[in-house]
């Protein structure tokens, strides 16, 4: 009996011959990864080309798409970096991040947290939250519209309790503060079921633990669940930063258009209207270049603060 199992168990275990199909398909698999290639191949076309084809025309003067362009150089680069509505929409571009991107994750993380806790309707409240992602650029546009407009509700309410509104969308002073209020609304809800979905994960009797030993609701927020998530948010704020350097040009194109003046041009809506408005394609991605860069920048920042340190 002892000598049957020793064959049987040696004839699992011994590899087969170099020439045989069995030994020879995992290598073939690794030198020929027949299943990875054409997601390989949608990200060389979809994904590199457009980089690449964007660093070739922020080279090239290109006044039109009917229109043959011609070199330029660095010349589009002297441009941009000499233009005040440029260094306009970095300003705003930078305020838009370092205000609203910090009151984003933070806000979605104590909602996170509220949720985690299960309280009554828990359940449809994730659905809650998420609603907002789920509605287009333009329907949230006209939302914030009747909000913000001078007869709008905001003014309403502020009138009937005897202040004086203003033009929200109108006015340099707050229009800024109006694009980034509709980001806030459109990303704190979806973040929050992200950073939810992480935080779930975290052991329950770790936490009652804690509150047997007295932690409260704020040093178990912070001091168990940040820490515990503190990676993944980092991923929901990377994407978040992506989202506010590179999608805000459709919420300025809805609601002010750049103005007052330039009071709202953001670096996503100024190559969106050099290319599509002005049509000087070398100008914009020129600026798109710069705005890349902002982006692999910003990312590796958020990457560093946001690691795990557990």
């Amino acid at each position: 009996m002892t000598a049957l199992t020793d064959v049987a168990v040696g004839a699992t275990t011994t590899p087969g011959p170099p020439g045989s199909r069995r030994g020879a398909r995992p290598k073939l698999r690794e030198r020929f990864p027949g299943l990875a290639l054409p997601a390989l191949v949608w990200y060389a076309v979809f994904m590199i080309g457009p980089v690449v084809a964007m660093i070739v025309i922020g080279f090239l003067s290109w006044p039109g798409m009917l229109v043959t362009p011609g070199f330029a150089g660095l010349k589009n680069f002297s441009r941009v970096f000499a233009d005040e509505n440029f260094w306009s929409a970095v300003g705003n571009s930078a305020i838009q991040i370092v205000v609203g991107l910090p009151v984003m994750i933070v806000l979605a993380f104590l909602l996170a947290f509220y949720v985690v806790q299960k309280p009554r309707g828990h359940r449809v409240l994730r659905y809650l939250l998420f609603i907002p992602a789920l509605i287009s650029a333009p329907a949230t546009a006209m939302v914030f519209y009747a909000m913000l407009n001078p007869d709008g509700l905001l003014n309403g309410v502020l009138r009937s309790l005897g202040l004086d509104g203003t033009a929200w969308l109108a006015d340099s002073s707050t229009a800024l503060g109006a694009i980034i209020a509709v980001e806030l609304w459109s990303g704190i809800g979806y973040s929050a079921v992200l950073i939810a979905s992480r935080l779930d994960s975290v052991d329950a009797e770790i936490v009652q633990a804690a509150r047997i030993d007295g932690a409260g609701d704020w040093r178990i927020a912070w001091g168990m669940y940040w820490p515990i998530a503190r990676d993944f948010i980092g991923v929901v704020t990377m994407l978040q930063f992506l989202s506010m350097l590179f999608n805000s040009a459709q919420t300025v194109l809805l609601l002010t258009q750049g103005g007052p003046g330039t009071s709202t041009t953001t670096l996503s809506y100024l190559v969106y209207r050099k290319a599509f408005v002005e049509t000087d394609l070398g100008y914009s991605q020129a600026v798109g270049i710069v705005l890349f860069v902002l982006g692999l920048l910003g990312m590796g920042a958020i990457r560093r603060v946001l690691r795990a340190t557990h």
